[in-house]
């Protein structure tokens, strides 16, 4: 059997659906109840995440966490209870069970200061790149990989971490991006470089469950059509890059009344986990342009059977999210 933590939320949602449909036995646990739900409950409760554990669950897939939206209105103390103490909690009560294989869910938030580069200049982000964590959110999900890598060291756990770039369909949580941006649009738009469909969040999970992999970590996000060759054009001019690339996207876009990207500055590339867990994502830039064409909802189907569910259960004076934070 299967732990799916964090089953409320987005990829939780989506991990308990596509296990469901393939037959896979699996428990949903999550602080909030929700329908793909079974037990209530904080990973971080030693006495309940154990009584879990010995239902026969045989490999977790950890997608629990407090997020970047929720820095502004938890404490830090809350961030470290869920993401730290939780996951300790659940690799503890794992190892002693003898769950077989354990998968994070991480961030690519985890990687902090380092996705800016120098004035003008795109930064290439792939696992040799080094963490610098610049908020609690960054700083307690390395910590959670961090326990993660010493209990496959000590204990022999097979373990792996995704680090996984934007998959939520909320708006953006920038102002200025809001203002400026058409919501689709922006998304569109960070599917070449930052950005990844829910149903190929999910497959990437499920790839790491079966994978030969005895612990690693990789960066999950769409596939990118750029090369370590094109950082200099992203900084300065993407958009003219991207209408040698593509074609017919400018037109596409302007059907819509959208604009392609200025510039670009960091760029997430995924290549180690489509070889290595053998991954096989669907939705990219191209793909979605397809869709265009054809006139016909963007994404995938499981993204929006899952929706929306938002960070915080009221609306703020400046909109969903209270404040802007890094």
């Amino acid at each position: 059997m299967i732990l799916v933590t964090g089953s409320s939320g987005h990829l939780g949602e989506a991990l308990m659906r596509l296990l469901g449909r393939r037959g896979v036995r699996a428990v949903g646990m999550d602080i909030k109840p929700g329908p793909f739900t079974h037990v209530v409950g904080s990973i971080a409760h030693p006495d309940l995440v154990a009584d879990v554990m010995a239902q026969g669950v045989t490999e977790v897939l950890h997608t629990a966490t407090l997020h970047k939206p929720h820095v502004a209105t938890h404490s830090r103390a809350a961030f470290v209870e869920t993401n730290v103490q939780g996951t300790l909690t659940l690799l503890e009560a794992a190892r002693d069970v003898g769950v077989r294989r354990f998968v994070m869910t991480s961030t690519t938030s985890a990687f902090g200061a380092a996705l800016v580069g120098r004035k003008g200049q795109a930064v290439w982000i792939d696992e040799t790149v080094q963490s610098v964590p610049k908020n609690i959110y960054g700083v307690t999900k390395t910590a959670a990989e961090d326990l993660c890598e010493l209990f496959h060291r000590r204990d022999g756990m097979e373990i792996v971490i995704l680090r996984t770039s934007r998959f939520f369909p909320e708006e953006d949580d920038s102002a200025a991006a809001r203002a400026e941006w058409d919501d689709w649009n922006l998304k569109v738009n960070e599917f070449l470089h930052r950005r990844v469909d829910l149903l190929d969040a999910a497959t990437a999970h499920l790839a790491a469950l079966n994978a030969d992999v005895g612990f690693g970590r990789y960066v999950i996000s769409a596939p990118t059509p750029f090369k370590p060759t094109d950082l200099d054009a992203l900084a300065t001019d993407a958009a003219a890059l991207l209408r040698v690339r593509f074609p017919d996207a400018e037109a596409l876009f302007a059907a819509r009344d959208w604009r392609l990207p200025p510039m670009l500055g960091r760029v997430y590339d995924s290549r180690l986990a489509q070889k290595e867990l053998g991954w096989r994502p669907r939705i990219t830039f191209a793909h979605l342009l397809l869709q265009m064409r054809e006139g016909v909802a963007l994404g995938s189907k499981l993204a929006r059977e899952v929706g929306t569910k938002g960070y915080h259960d009221r609306i703020f004076e400046r909109g969903p999210y209270p404040v802007e934070h890094g």
